[in-house]
């Protein structure tokens, strides 16, 4: 197999992976359940949702991992984490095989997070490899169909184990520990690291990526309608199956067009189209090499003596995690609110996550080269400021609003996250970018506990001052402090995001 057709069945592998892979996205649609379960408060629930978040800390070492270690094992141990994390969950809270203390339910939530820093480590550094030149459009879709994950997951649950409410939060634990662990199974033997020493002319590759966006807004608009009305779960399901494996049409076509040159050039008499050729593939290998649109390379050792660093952290801090804690509590937002389609919610988010995240991606291939695009500080800022936007208009009493506000949020936290990836190899370059951006990450577990503990400590007042059965709480009190509190966060980290754009500007105004 060639390896222009290895790169792009890389990707596919890549959007297969990311779609299973957000696992922590589907929590808010079966958190009550699980409170009710184990029968703890909203702070020791919020424990939870942090320890999942706090798995990020020691991402940085599927960073170092997957420098010494090939990709198809890093997957895997990605994957077996995940499975023992959930597992024992499962057969702990829902079989109730064996008993174990808050803390070691506490520890096995932290595996189950810190196995998707392995999952991503791995995917982000295929993409990277595989399209260097068109990093930003790689990346940015297969985070993307990270944002999916959540839907997916919902319409699993409802297809095969939604006859009770009990039955359904099995069903999460049961699939977070299986479909991941299958995924990287299947799809390890797949990913190619060094495809980037590939050769494609530059003409292939834009007419691959058209497609491929073609079939990923397909998939978008399909989430989105499913979650907005209602179907058959089934259905819905093999919808999302097929859409997924629709992009599997790109690396077949390339094998296809590359046996009809070889039986072409194998017949002819005049090899007339063999000069052109050669020019091709020295043209793209040329632009493979003048890899631009990155800072300067940067260890991850010295991270932290650069300022850029600590701001960028900062906007990190105050802008994506307030969006991710904001998922983290939809469950017990949307209750408080008496509003009982919490997975409804739960895809709603999803979906719009998945166009926000493919948003930046589809910006930067179509109009890279307008003066006018925006740098990916700035797009931050203005996603931020959209966010701020978005928990006011949570502050406002209806379900319209709630929705609204959540599609909203969904976007623009998705946009983040995709942005974000990429600004890291800009600002920090890409030969130590495993390393460099699970570091960035760590800011989550900070934002996840501070920022969670916020919101619980709403919620406990809430429910005291509402004399709540069983601590719970409803009316829009319960929330309204923390949603101004988030909207606040969201603002400093939009001023980071500028402040960040000043100190580079020469940068991004030289950037091609």
């Amino acid at each position: 197999m060639s390896p222009n057709v290895l790169r792009w069945l890389s990707l596919v592998a890549l959007l297969w992976l990311q779609s299973l892979n957000g696992t922590n996205l589907s929590f808010p649609a079966y958190s009550s359940q699980l409170k009710e379960f184990l029968s703890i408060s909203q702070f020791k629930l919020n424990y939870l949702s942090f320890a999942s978040d706090a798995g990020k800390v020691l991402g940085f070492i599927a960073g170092i991992a997957a420098v010494h270690l090939p990709l198809p094992l890093v997957l895997l141990a990605g994957g077996s984490l995940g499975f023992a994390g959930y597992g024992l969950q499962y057969l702990c809270i829902v079989k109730k095989m064996f008993t174990l203390s808050f803390p070691q339910i506490w520890i096995l939530s932290f595996v189950a997070g810190n196995s998707i820093c392995w999952i991503n480590t791995a995917c982000y550094i295929v993409a990277i490899d595989s399209f260097p030149v068109n990093r930003q459009v790689a990346v940015g879709i297969t985070a993307g169909y990270q944002g999916l994950s959540g839907k997916i997951y919902t319409d699993m649950v409802h297809a095969f184990f939604y006859s009770s409410q009990r039955e359904a939060a099995s069903g999460y634990l049961l699939l977070n520990s299986l479909v991941p662990l299958v995924a990287c199974l299947v799809t390890a033997p797949m990913l190619m690291r060094d495809a980037k020493t590939s050769s494609c002319s530059s003409r292939d590759v834009r007419f691959g990526f058209i497609v491929l966006f073609i079939i990923t807004i397909a998939t978008g608009v399909y989430a989105v309608a499913t979650s907005l009305v209602p179907a058959p779960a089934v259905l819905v399901l093999v919808g999302i199956v097929l859409l997924l494996l629709a992009p599997i049409v790109i690396p077949v076509g390339v094998r296809v067009k590359e046996f009809m040159i070889a039986r072409r050039t194998q017949h002819k008499v005049h090899d007339l189209e063999a000069p052109m050729e050669e020019d091709q593939t020295k043209e793209e290998e040329f632009d493979e090499k003048a890899i631009v649109g990155v800072k300067e390379e940067v260890e991850w050792t010295k991270l932290w003596r650069k300022l850029d660093f600590w701001i960028y952290f900062g906007l990190y801090l105050f802008g994506p995690t307030v969006g991710m804690v904001f998922m983290n509590n939809l469950g017990q937002i949307a209750e408080s609110r008496g509003c009982v389609a919490t997975s409804s919610l739960v895809a709603l988010s999803s979906s719009f996550g998945f166009f926000g995240r493919l948003l930046p991606s589809l910006l930067d291939y179509f109009f890279s080269r307008n003066k006018y695009m925006p740098s990916s500080p700035v797009s931050m800022a203005v996603s931020l400021v959209a966010m701020v936007a978005s928990f006011l208009l949570l502050l406002i009493d209806s379900d319209v609003s709630l929705y609204v506000s959540t599609a909203m949020i969904g976007v623009f936290s998705g946009a983040l996250t995709s942005l974000s990836v990429t600004m890291t190899a800009e600002l920090f370059g890409t030969k130590n970018f495993g390393v460099n951006h699970n570091i960035v990450i760590v800011s989550i577990p900070i934002g996840s506990f501070s920022f969670g503990s916020l919101a619980a400590k709403g919620y406990r007042d809430g429910a005291t001052f509402s004399e709540g059965l069983d601590g719970k709480c409803f009316g829009m009190y319960c929330f309204q402090t923390t949603l101004i509190s988030w909207g606040m966060f969201c603002s400093i980290a939009a001023v980071l995001a500028t402040v960040l754009y000043l100190r580079n500007r020469k940068f991004y105004w030289h950037k091609p």
